[in-house]
């Protein structure tokens, strides 16, 4: 497993250029941001060519597949999410599927499938992999639609492509139903990246209740080969915290 550094996290003040360059020097080989449309794309990728830092993932304009009539603006922003992926070497997008309207959850359910159905082609013509991630409702998002694992997992399932998987982030998974090894370790197929961080609070792995390095160790052991974003907002400065990280997990 390589461990990824979102961006935006740690230095999310800086010229995201310069902070290529610092997360080159502190060792790591792979970052992740969000909101891609700030950026300079020209720039990012002479960056990333010069310093061999892959840019991993970045997220979707939009975040809404819950409510049908959001459906071809979500689409249309995939594409234009997909261009700009495409030009910075990123292979993954991020995306989130919106909050609960109020509809039969059937319903909803079936409306984000549909989405990510339709969204097949786009994927297929720019060879970029799309993550719906489920996020916790009890601390950082309510009101948000997809929550379980359980059912994100049922989900790409029903889409059943290989380029639509699940984001698995280990800190929403633990607020919100635990059982965070097995989800892992027996979904491999579903899952294309993880992010993890110190619960309660959302900081540095080693300051909450889940023993992170038991928790790579087997999802190493399973299989996995994919990448780790260190999703948490550091207690310690920036550059200490992700020194820390890298020597007790990398």
């Amino acid at each position: 497993m390589r461990l990824c550094v979102p961006i935006p996290c740690f230095f999310g003040k800086l010229d995201f250029c310069e902070a290529i360059r610092k997360v080159k020097a502190l060792g790591y080989d792979a970052i992740e941001t969000y909101n891609w449309q700030n950026l300079d794309l020209d720039k990012v990728k002479a960056t990333l060519d010069e310093t061999g830092i892959e840019l991993v993932s970045m997220c979707t304009t939009e975040f809404r597949m819950t409510d049908p009539s959001f459906r071809d603006l979500w689409l249309e922003g995939l594409e234009k999410s997909c261009i700009a992926a495409q030009k910075l070497g990123v292979r993954k997008l991020i995306t989130q599927v919106g909050p609960d309207t109020g509809a039969p959850r059937s319903e909803q359910h079936e409306a984000i499938v549909t989405t990510l159905k339709l969204a097949t082609p786009i994927l297929e013509k720019y060879g970029v992999t799309i993550m719906p991630e489920p996020l916790n409702v009890l601390v950082n998002h309510p009101g948000y639609y997809l929550t379980s694992a359980y059912e994100a997992f049922d989900i790409i399932k029903e889409v059943n492509h290989p380029l639509v998987k699940l984001i698995y982030d280990i800190y929403h998974q633990q607020v919100s139903e635990g059982n965070i090894i097995p989800n892992i370790i027996n979904n491999l197929d579903l899952i294309a990246h993880l992010h993890s961080a110190g619960h309660p609070g959302r900081h540095e792995l080693q300051f909450g209740e889940n023993d992170y390095k038991v928790i790579f160790k087997r999802v190493d052991e399973a299989g996995y080969k994919g990448c780790c974003g260190l999703e948490y907002i550091p207690t310690l400065d920036a550059e200490e915290s992700l020194k820390i990280s890298k020597e007790l997990y990398g």
